[in-house]
Order: structure tokens, then C-alpha cells, then sequence
């Protein structure tokens, strides 16, 4: 008798047909070898397209298959031109330069055809950089940390400038086609070791190159690399070196960035483009960094309008993503012109969970044994997490009446966290493009159950 398979199990038979461990798995596909095992676990479900569609290209076969949409493992491509997309569409698709998360999670929903279609604007360099210019961005940032750091060798000025004509470009291209809407922009939120060398692999070839000694020179500019990767070396990267604190340490990244965004601007303004740009800071504790960094996107917008004769409206705002920053929220209130919860963080923090170890280790079981009734970082916990955004929300309010909240992240596309934001009396969610349909659908129907008083 045919019994269908379940994903865990296609997953399990397409790894051991390979005779392969989930060591080596991981080595193959770049996902972690704890999310591997879990994904081949029959209680696990959250599978994210982009794991789906990273193991469809490793195992060679459709992402159909390992969704259980299909028993042909084949992929039944079609070609570009029969997806009726546009002719630029058809061109970014052929560059292989678009951004790949989003295109695996496109591509691996039951309607991608209509998607295509309806989320050009997402894809067409719009809502996400393309591939190569991101890789232009982090090695600018990387190379300008790492100068800082290496004596007589100080060019920050030209590396920044160099990073802030590849951000302006972007950004102007972004402004220009949302025109009349207003565009969110975080600034550079990394952990800093995102920016440097491995510090493993820098202490493989030290090592190799010591005991070759054919190569004196190379080896006195890995060493001296590796002096600085370890002075900048970090034990939680996660809690440490990022967000704002970059901005505060470094303030050139954060100023490059503002000062892309202001010239792109202010070059539509002149052109007669309506552009509104709010400026996001990331991981905020305080009022102090808050007016810190609103003063020098204010000084950096009113520079770029004398520079071009323009004037436009702006917005600076700070993202709520730990618990301190909810409980003095009406400080930050201060300076800041709207909040954006950053849950995914939030949630971290106030539940002292770090997201990659616990959903592989330890959160099944406190589903399994109900100590908790969903998983807090794909269902927004009310009772704690939901407090705090509560909290920040009455003392934000209480400072700006007219502060403008919304959250960004996973819970923006989940129905229970959406209603929950809702009766809270958030303004907007924000959500990667295919969860937007649910994240809609949704709000009205947290609206039509919790009706909020006209005027």
C-alpha cells in the first residue's frame, strides 16, 4: 500500500540516498547542521522557503517534492518568457544578480506565477539590494572598520566615500519608484564580526604559512590582520558590537549612510519627484543615543538641501528591539518621530533565548510539554514580549501623541501577532512579500472584531 511521505522523511531519504551526514549536509548548503536535524524531525513544521529551496538545488530535485506537492522529483521548469513577466523582469531574473532569499521564498509558494507578476516591484531592485551590491557594501564597511584599526593606514574618508556613491545609487533608484510613498530605511544593524575576516581562517594560514616560510611578506600582512581581527574578536557578537553602538563608534558608517540617502533625496526633490524618506535607527537603549544620532541626521538632511536648493519632509525613528528601550520608551519619545518594534529581537532578549540554539535544541520540548503554547519567534508571546510593546506604546504616546508604531519581522505575517498589534493600537506591520496577502487579510479582520473609536 502507497503511504505518502512527510517532509521530514522525503528530507531524511534524500540525505541517505546521498550517504550523507548532517555534518556534511551543512558544509553543501550553508544552513546549520542543528536546523538540518530539526527539519528531519516529524514534529518540527517551520520550514522556511529558503531551506526548502537551498535543499530542492542540493538534492536535485523540486521543490514540489519536498513539500509534498508532488511525487516527481523532476522540476518542471518552464521558461522565463512563458511566465508573461515584464521584459526588465525577465532581463534581472537572466542576471543571476537578484537578491536570493527572495527569490527562493517567490519561488517556492504554490502561486508563483501570480507572485512573479504582482511583486515585480519587490524583486526589480526595489525592496531589496541586488546581490552585488551588497557584497560592494560589506566589503566597504569591513575595509573601513579594519582601517581604523591598522596604523598610518587611516583612509576612512575615501572608503566611505566610495560605500556612500554605491548607497546613493540604490537609494535613489528605490526613492524614485515608490515616489508619493514613504520609504523605511534601517541603517547598517550587522554584529561587527559580520564585517571581518574569520578569525579561524586567518589562524589556519598564519599557522601554514609559519611553518612553509615561502612567503615572509604574506605572512606579516596576515599577521597583522589577525592582530586586528582579535582585537576586534567578540564573545556574543549578538548582544555586542552593533546596531547603533556602530554608529556611535564608527561614525562614519552611519554618516555615509545618511548622506546617501539625503543626496538621492534631494536629486528627486530637484528632479520634482515627491520622495519621503524615514530614517530607522536599530538596537536604541536610550534617549541620549537616540538624540546623539537624530542631531546628525538632522545636521546631514539640512547639508544636502542647502547643497541642492531643496527642501523635503523626513521622519527619524527608533526601532524597540530590547527591553530597556520599551520600558523608557517615553524618552526616547523625545527624539524619536516614530518606533518600529524589531520582535524578532524583542523576543530574544525578554525571553533570554538566543533563536538558533533554542529552535534546535530545547523549544520542542517546551511545546511537547506545553510550558509554551507556540514558538515565540513565529507567534508573538503576548503575556511577555506583548507587555513590553504595551508598555512602550502607552509611554511613547503619552510623550508624542501622534507617534506613528508598527513591527517589522517574521510576527508582521503571522494572523494572531497581527491582531495582537492591532488591539494595541500599532499603526502598520511589515512583512517579506509573500506573507503580505495573509498580514492584509488579517488586519481587517482584526479591525472588523476589535473596532477602534473614529476620531
Amino acid at each position: 500500500m502507497y503511504v505518502k511521505l512527510t517532509i521530514p522523511e522525503r528530507l531524511q531519504d534524500l540525505r541517505k540516498e546521498r550517504h550523507l551526514t548532517l555534518e556534511q549536509l551543512a558544509e553543501q548548503t550553508g544552513l546549520s547542521k542543528s536546523a538540518l536535524g530539526k527539519y528531519e524531525t516529524d514534529d518540527y513544521k517551520d520550514i522556511s522557503p529558503f531551506a526548502i529551496a537551498t535543499l530542492a538545488n542540493c538534492y536535485g530535485v523540486s521543490t514540489d517534492y519536498l513539500l509534498g506537492l508532488s511525487e516527481n522529483k523532476n522540476h518542471p521548469n518552464a521558461e522565463l518568457q512563458a511566465l508573461h513577466l515584464s521584459d526588465d523582469m525577465v532581463t534581472l531574473l537572466s542576471s543571476a544578480t537578484i537578491n536570493n532569499r527572495l527569490l527562493c521564498e517567490l519561488a517556492t509558494h504554490p502561486n508563483f506565477r501570480r507572485l512573479m507578476v504582482d511583486m515585480e516591484i519587490f524583486i526589480d531592485r526595489i525592496a531589496d539590494m541586488r546581490v552585488d551590491q551588497m557584497n560592494l557594501i560589506l566589503e566597504a564597511t569591513r575595509q573601513t572598520i579594519l582601517k581604523e584599526h591598522a596604523p598610518g593606514e587611516n583612509d576612512l574618508y575615501m572608503r566611505t566615500r566610495e560605500l556612500g556613491q554605491v548607497q546613493e545609487n540604490d537609494f535613489y533608484s528605490i526613492l524614485k519608484v515608490m515616489h508619493d510613498l514613504p520609504v523605511c530605511i534601517r541603517l547598517l544593524d550587522p554584529p561587527l564580526h559580520e564585517f571581518l575576516p574569520s578569525l579561524e581562517k586567518l589562524l589556519v594560514e598564519t599557522t601554514e604559512l609559519r611553518i612553509r616560510k615561502d612567503n615572509p611578506q604574506l605572512l606579516e600582512e596576515k599577521e597583522r590582520l589577525l592582530a586586528q581581527v582579535v582585537k576586534l574578536h567578540e564573545a556574543n557578537p549578538m548582544m555586542g558590537h552593533r546596531g547603533c553602538r556602530l554608529g556611535i563608534t564608527y561614525p562614519e558608517v552611519y554618516e555615509m549612510q545618511m548622506h546617501a540617502i539625503f543626496n538621492a533625496a534631494s536629486r528627486l526633490t530637484r528632479d520634482g519627484y515627491t520622495v519621503l524618506p524615514e530614517i530607522e535607527i536599530p538596537l536604541t537603549i536610550s534617549k541620549a543615543e537616540m538624540e546623539i544620532l537624530k542631531a546628525r541626521c538632522d545636521r546631514i538632511a539640512r547639508e544636502c538641501m542647502e547643497l541642492h536648493r531643496v527642501s523635503f519632509t523626513y521622519l527619524c525613528g527608533s526601532m524597540i528591539e530590547l527591553p530597556r528601550a520599551a520600558l523608557l520608551a517615553g524618552e526616547i519619545a523625545e527624539s524619536a518621530e516614530f518606533f518600529s518594534f524589531g520582535t524578532n529581537d524583542l523576543t530574544q532578549t525578554c525571553f533570554g533565548f538566543s533563536r538558533d540554539d533554542a529552535e534546535g535544541k530545547f523549544l520542542p520540548a517546551y511545546i511537547h510539554q506545553h510550558i509554551l503554547k507556540d514558538n515565540p519567534f513565529a507567534v508573538l508571546d503576548r503575556e511577555g514580549v506583548g507587555r513590553l510593546m504595551r508598555i512602550a506604546v502607552e509611554e511613547g504616546r503619552k510623550t508624542r501623541p501622534d507617534l506613528m508604531i508598527g513591527i517589522c519581522g517574521e510576527h508582521g505575517g503571522d494572523p494572531s501577532s497581527v491582531e495582537f498589534c492591532h488591539e494595541i493600537g500599532l499603526d502598520l506591520v511589515s512583512c517579506s512579500p509573500y506573507r503580505i496577502p495573509i498580514a492584509r487579510l488579517a488586519a481587517a479582520q482584526a479591525a472588523l472584531k476589535h473596532p477602534r473609536p473614529v476620531g
